[in-house]
């Protein structure tokens, strides 16, 4: 019997290189990379052109038995388009749409789409996380158009039959991280003194590793069907912790002087950059309970493992 195809949009991203890779070496499922660029699968799976932007450059999704949807137009810091919500509509709602219903017509069995955590909202009182099917709360364009993505993927669901899975994860690392979690470990790894050791927030942070593994788990899990699921690393960490965790992956001692939230926010206030301050300052955790009672899942990795290799990748890059 065929190993059943699974084809991976965005295969050339942090999330989609990552899981192709999985694919390839679990050999259950036969991954089918689908990218917008240049990618490093060839020879080592089927490979097809894809651009969410463009109507006519849909993947051949003859013969595909599940789509894992990853590819996106990402949440940035500085947007610079006139209006970002009609830029990310295009790409992360229609787009997917057209996918979707692509999918369907072509007799794909399952639909797993990558959403993020932000469909919930930007941040949780601590102790309170949210749940995967809480009320939802998006604010900025990108969580308001994965919400929208969600919603007309369900309806499509209805309407055709097609199984949707949709995965919320909050901030994703692991080795090869760029963005804001390597610029810390930029800074830990030069000693720069960092004003952020009093903070008593609590995020949930989820490790590629462990991202990938539950995206596999819902492949071919019959309880996952038509299921929303956020994703963690099942330990929350404060600022302060994430850093010092992070600097003893490292081997470093990290330099973090004990500033007061209050003080970090005004002071990011006066250079009009709350949303960080929010990042840094805020909390956002999530609860994973429902994975473990549906799907029996539980992050492989613990946090610790998943931080050394982080930074085991990192340390090798600067020597090269």
């Amino acid at each position: 019997m065929n190993a059943p195809r699974v084809l991976i949009t965005g295969a050339s991203g942090f999330v989609g290189e990552a899981l192709v890779f999985r694919l390839l070496v679990d050999k259950k499922f036969s991954p089918i990379a689908a990218v917008r660029g240049s990618t490093r699968f060839h020879g080592l799976c089927p490979i097809e052109s894809f651009n969410l932007a463009n109507a006519r450059a849909l993947p051949s999704l003859t013969s595909v038995d599940v789509v894992i949807h990853a590819a996106a137009r990402v949440h940035v810091m500085n947007e610079t388009a006139v209006d970002a919500l009609a830029e990310y509509r295009k790409v992360n709602v229609e787009g997917t749409l057209r996918l979707a219903r692509c999918a369907a017509e072509s007799g794909v069995k399952r639909f797993i789409f990558i959403s993020s955590i932000k469909v919930n909202g930007e941040s949780t009182i601590a102790g309170k996380p949210f749940k995967a099917d809480d009320p939802v709360h998006p604010i900025d364009p990108y969580g308001v158009s994965k919400y929208e993505a969600e919603e007309a993927l369900k309806h499509l669901s209805q309407e055709t039959g097609m199984d949707v899975v949709i995965i919320r994860p909050p901030l994703v690392y692991g080795p090869g991280v760029k963005a804001n979690f390597l610029s810390m470990l930029r800074w830990l790894n030069k000693g720069i003194p960092l004003p952020l050791g009093a903070i008593g927030n609590q995020r949930s942070l989820v490790a590629i590793g462990n991202l990938v593994d539950l995206i596999v788990t819902c492949i071919d899990h019959p309880q996952a069907a038509n299921q929303t699921f956020l994703v963690s690393d099942g330990e929350d960490l404060s600022t302060t912790q994430l850093l010092k965790r992070l600097a003893s992956a490292l081997g470093k001692k990290p330099r973090l002087l004990p500033l007061p939230t209050q003080l970090l926010k005004f002071a990011a206030s006066l250079l009009n950059k709350q949303a960080i301050a929010e990042r840094i300052c805020g909390s956002l955790q999530v609860d994973i309970s429902k994975n473990r009672a549906l799907l029996g899942w539980t992050p492989p990795i613990n946090l610790d493992e998943a931080m050394r290799q982080t930074a085991a990748h990192f340390l090798e890059k600067q020597t090269k």
